[in-house]
This record gives structure tokens, sequence and C-alpha cells, in this order.
């Protein structure tokens, strides 16, 4: 009787291992394509990603570097003072989009041009996403809000 208690438990044991390994798996598949890595534009052409790759891009609109196309296309640089990234977007742009303002884009690094699936504008006059801040205290271009 024992020794059949010992091996249900053994039995159950690797059976909950096997379910935590296999779900652990399935978690990190499901996940795999909703990580986007976060990257300052020195950091796109000291090093430029591959053509497939999905990442985040954010800094400063260059002021001067707006061009409308034809129906919702865009085209602008975003800099984090260091160096300038082409950016090239369709659809509608936020409100608060606008030159010299802060601006975070997730796409791909396509033949030296930020292709953007998506373009995300600051929130109010102060705010600007952390990673942009950081990229531009690096640089040593960012100013502090005035309060």
């Amino acid at each position: 009787m024992k020794n059949l208690k010992k091996q249900r438990r053994i039995q159950v044991i690797a059976l909950a291992t096997v379910a935590l390994i296999v779900s652990t798996g399935l978690i990190g598949y499901a996940m795999r394509d909703g990580i986007n890595y976060f990257r300052s534009p020195s950091q796109v052409m000291a090093e430029p990603p591959a053509g497939d790759e999905v990442f985040r891009i954010g800094g400063l609109v260059e002021e001067g570097s707006i061009v409308r196309g034809q129906g919702e296309s865009i085209r602008f640089a975003v800099t984090d003072g260091g160096a300038t990234v082409p950016v090239v977007y369709t659809g509608v742009l936020p409100d608060l989009f606008a030159e010299n303002q802060g601006m975070v884009g997730t796409g791909r690094y396509i033949n030296g041009v930020f292709e953007a699936s998506e373009i995300l504008a600051k929130h109010d006059e102060t705010y600007m996403p952390k990673e942009v801040v950081d990229a531009l205290k690096e640089q040593g271009v960012y100013k502090e809000p005035e309060a």
C-alpha cells in the first residue's frame, strides 16, 4: 500500500512538472511577437537592426522635417541629438504630434528608413516617455520641463 501511494505521488509530481514546462513554453511562444524593444536613433544608426525585427524608436521630431505626402502618408525624422533616423508612416497621426515634440514609433528599419506601423505622441506639454527621456539625457539634449 505504501508503495502504491509513493508511486502515485511521483506520478502527480511528474505530471505537474510536465504541465508547468508546457504552459511556460506556450506562454513564451504566444508572447514572442508582443515584445518590442526600444531603441534610440543613436542605437539604430550604430547597430542597424535586421529588416524583419519589429522594435520601438523614440526621440524628438526634428524641426522642419515633416513632409506630408499623398493621402495619409507622412515623412519626418526623429532625433535624440546624436543621430537622426528618417521615418515613414501611413495613417492618422495623433493630434499632439508636432515638431520638437516627443514621439515613440513601432515598426521596422528597412533600407535606412524606419517604416512605422504605429506612432504615439506626447500626452501633454510635460509628458515624455521614459525611454525617450533616458535616450535624450544620454545625449545631453534633455531639458527639464519648467513648472
